[in-house]
């Protein structure tokens, strides 16, 4: 679908993102995705803005990558949304019976009429022609927005509570150990969920704050409706750039310090834990199996193992998979294909995504699903919902979760302090 390009130079790109996302807010439909200035040779753009529905397609699990293909194809434009966890019941035969307070479509995307593409203190703005009129007009209202540097803070602090106690959380734990040495699986992602109920935010001041604190290269804020995902996800699930895909999973984490030496310390522990490691490189595995599945035979390379990233919270150790694929592999099967991440699994999938249904509390959603986009061309690019706050108006209810990788290795007080590790930052947010 044809669009109307125009560019301009941003003096000031920091201050223009604020003041392109505020701007933004107004309209029912908004992805915003942010790297936050961390650039390398997979970055695309510094940041992205979607906004203002022209079409959409919302549905549940049952037939979602079906009419998510059909949607890609016959727009042949960009489309924005996400795709929640629970879409594995689409790829196997599982399903979802946990608590769920969210009550998000599971699976949701729109074609913007004004999408604006930052990079290199440089905004393209893509408008559709019912709407570019407009576009000169909707650039001078951004540059006029007041964004203030530093948000206030939320005023009544919430409420926030468990849905598993810490007691709870050892059982089931314990649990997911019983079965590693059994042999049933080698690794689980198991999470929990942190919520607050008859409660109010303000998501967009919520965002900033959120950011603010964590800076991570795959942040995103969006809204459709009485919906509401608030990130600073540090993780890229999967990216298509022409007959080049690329996954990047997390595999474990550490504290940062104040003091440099001691953060330092942390790094190289971290580094060389044979723990983290071995929770790394078998997601690592896993991953390339994933990949194999539609990819070049002989393509799948491991491009980075184990490297460890700082992020202003956290140390994490992030591994790079890269793969090469035919021009005629459809996008939607490949995301379809490696769904959902390995990740926020474990190996084997299938086993490891039945004992997490079994042994969590709660629906996961939108956590550990994925927000990105389709280009027209077909490439796309996704991250992994972690470190997020969500949020439905309507119920006034808000929600979190943290989870980390349980193998023989785990030692259970550990596994529950990271979790606490992760959720910091939420909590600072959402408490002051």
């Amino acid at each position: 679908m044809r669009r109307t390009v125009k560019q301009f130079n941003i003096s000031n790109v920091e201050l223009f993102k604020a003041q392109l996302l505020s701007w933004s807010n107004q309209f029912e439909e908004v992805t915003w995705l942010d790297s936050n200035h961390h650039k390398d040779n997979n970055s695309n753009y510094e940041a992205v803005l979607a906004a203002d529905a022209f079409t959409s397609i919302r549905t549940d699990y049952a037939h979602a990558f079906k009419e998510l293909k059909e949607y890609q194809s016959n727009i042949e434009d960009w489309i924005f949304g996400y795709l929640t966890y629970d879409l594995k019941n689409a790829v196997e035969d599982l399903s979802s019976e946990n608590f769920d307070g969210l009550n998000l479509p599971d699976l949701y995307f729109f074609q913007p009429k004004r999408l604006f593409l930052i990079k290199d203190a440089v905004v393209e703005l893509h408008y559709l022609a019912m709407v570019d009129d407009e576009l000169d007009d909707d650039f001078r209202s951004i540059e006029s927005q007041v964004v203030s540097e530093r948000q206030d803070s939320q005023g009544n602090s919430l409420k926030i509570k468990l849905r598993m106690q810490k007691d709870q959380y050892f059982d089931h734990l314990q649990k997911i150990i019983d079965h590693i040495h059994r042999g049933d699986i080698y690794e689980v992602n198991f999470c929990q969920e942190f919520y607050a109920e008859n409660s109010s935010i303000d998501p967009l001041r919520t965002f900033f704050n959120l950011n603010a604190i964590s800076k991570p290269p795959q942040a995103c804020y969006l809204k459709h409706d009485e919906y509401h995902l608030i990130s600073a996800s540090p993780e890229r699930y999967i990216q298509r750039k022409e007959n080049r895909v690329i996954s990047q999973p997390i595999k474990g984490t550490s504290k940062r310090s104040n003091d440099k030496q001691e953060d330092i310390r942390l790094l190289e522990h971290l580094k060389n834990d044979p723990k983290e490691r071995s929770e790394n490189i078998m997601i690592v595995d896993l991953v390339r199996n994933d990949l194999s599945k539609f990819a070049i035979k002989g393509s799948v390379k491991v491009e980075e193992l184990c490297a460890v990233h700082s992020f202003l919270q956290v140390h994490q150790m992030i591994s790079t998979i890269a793969a090469e694929v035919s021009t005629q592999t459809n996008s939607v099967d490949l995301v379809k294909t490696a769904f959902p991440m390995g990740s926020m699994t474990g190996a084997p999938k299938y086993t490891a995504m039945k004992i997490i249904e079994e042994q969590e509390t709660f629906k996961r959603g939108l956590y550990s699903g994925a927000v990105g986009y389709f280009s027209p061309q077909g490439d796309f690019d996704f991250n992994v919902i972690i470190r997020s706050i969500l949020y439905n108006s309507k119920k006034r209810y808000v929600s979190f979760s943290v989870g980390g990788a349980i193998t023989a290795k785990s030692i259970p007080e550990n596994e529950y302090e990271e979790c606490l590790i992760k959720a910091k930052a939420m909590r600072d947010v959402l408490e002051n």
